[in-house]
Formats: C-alpha cells, structure tokens, sequence
C-alpha cells in the first residue's frame, strides 16, 4: 500500500494526495493542473495561511518578514537557497506581515524576521533573527526534520 501525504497546492489552495515517495519530483494539482512545487517561495496571506500550515502532512516552515525589514531582505535569497535543499520534506512560505496581520498577531510576532515551523496545524518551534542557509538548514535538523 502506498503512504500518501496531503500536499496544499501554492496556487489554489486545495488539498491534494501526492504519494510520499513523489513528493520532491515535482506533479500537479489535481484541481488547477499548476505545479505543487514552483521554483518561487509560496506567499501566503491571511486568507491562505490556515489551509497550508494546518492542512498540509508535510512541515511548514513560515517565515514572518515585512519590506521595510533590513534583516528581511539580507536574508530572503539565503531562505530561498534553504527551500531548494528541502524541497519534497518541508514547504518554505512567507508571510509579509504588514499585508498579513492575523497570522502575524494570532502567533504574536514581535520581531521581524521570525521563521517559526509548523507541523499538523501546530507551531512545533520558532526562531527569531536573520540566519543564512547553512544556520536555516542546521535548525530545520535540530528540530528533528530530515
């Protein structure tokens, strides 16, 4: 039998069955036939955030940015440098926080950039600060994320 996961499409946001082992290669929504995996981070905004962080079987990791953020900007090509080694294990997503204030006062962000992973709708761990791609990679593994 095979293991499926639920995989939250970037462009509808529907919930589709991608079997575990075709998770990295790629595959399209079932639904809008767009990529489940495009080459730009997913940016989520207060209406998609719940159906990605809460709906998905694979870990989120969201980071809470905003554009006038100095560290924000140092460190955007270093989280999307970090989304490609993670590609098909965990769903990178920003969320400008400006444009986005719910999540970003449901989970009370005070300081900006704050990347916080989520797993079965949960916030699972949080880390404030700019960080490049080796420190993101290091602190997804310390999590327990392989």
């Amino acid at each position: 039998m095979t293991d499926i996961r639920h995989l939250v499409c970037p462009n509808c946001h529907k919930v589709n069955r991608v079997p575990a082992d075709k998770l990295s290669s790629g595959g399209n929504c079932g639904a809008c036939k767009q990529p489940l995996w495009p080459d730009q981070i997913l940016e989520l905004t207060d209406q998609s955030f719940a159906a990605h962080t809460g709906r998905s079987d694979l870990p989120v990791l969201v980071d809470f940015w905003a554009s006038w953020c100095g560290p924000c900007k140092m460190m955007a090509p270093q989280f999307e440098q970090a989304a490609k080694d993670w590609r098909g294990k965990v769903r990178f997503a920003k969320l400008n926080t400006e444009q986005a204030q719910g999540p970003a006062s449901q989970f009370g962000i005070r300081s900006i950039p704050t990347m916080i992973l989520f797993q079965n709708g949960r916030e699972v761990a949080r880390q404030s600060g700019a960080m490049n791609q080796v420190q993101i990679n290091q602190w997804l593994q310390s999590k327990g994320i392989r």
